[in-house]
C-alpha cells in the first residue's frame, strides 16, 4: 500500500529546496565571491584564460542577494533570468502547479548558441563589458 500524501508531506521538498537556496545565499554573504580564490578558480578560465558563461555567476548571486541588481547583471548578465526563473518555478512547485518544461531541439539549439556568442563576446576588447568585474 502507497502511504497519503498530506499539504504537509508534500510541502517538505519544496521548503527544503528553499532552504537549501537561502543556506547557499547565506554561505555567499559570510564568505565574499569578490575575494579572489575564495572559492576556487573556473578551470576553463584557468586553461584558457577566457571567462565561461558561468564565471561571474557567484559574484552576481552575491550582489543580489545585497539587492543590487545592476552590479549583478555587471557580474553575469544571465543570473538575475535565471534566479527569476527559479523563483517562478518553485512559486509553481509551492501552488501545486505542474512544473514541467521540456525543451524542445530549437529551444536547446538557441540556449548553445546565445551562451556561445555570450563567451566569445565578453572574451573580445569590444564586450569586455560582459566579463565579470
Amino acid at each position: 500500500m502507497g502511504s497519503v500524501r498530506t499539504p504537509a508531506t508534500r510541502s517538505i521538498a519544496p521548503v527544503a529546496a528553499a532552504a537549501a537556496a537561502l543556506a547557499g545565499v547565506a554561505v555567499l554573504r559570510v564568505r565574499d565571491p569578490h575575494v579572489s580564490g575564495s572559492y576556487g578558480f573556473c578551470p576553463f578560465h584557468e586553461l584558457t584564460g577566457w571567462w565561461c558563461p558561468a564565471c561571474g555567476g557567484l559574484r552576481a548571486t552575491n550582489a543580489l542577494a545585497q539587492g543590487d541588481v545592476l552590479a549583478s547583471l555587471s557580474s553575469n548578465v544571465f543570473v538575475v533570468p535565471l534566479i527569476l526563473g527559479a523563483v517562478l518555478a518553485w512559486v509553481m512547485w509551492v501552488s501545486g502547479r505542474p512544473v514541467r518544461y521540456r525543451p524542445g531541439r530549437i529551444a536547446l539549439i538557441v540556449t548553445v548558441a546565445v551562451l556561445l556568442v555570450f563567451t566569445v563576446v565578453r572574451n573580445t576588447s569590444w564586450g569586455s563589458w560582459l566579463a565579470p568585474g
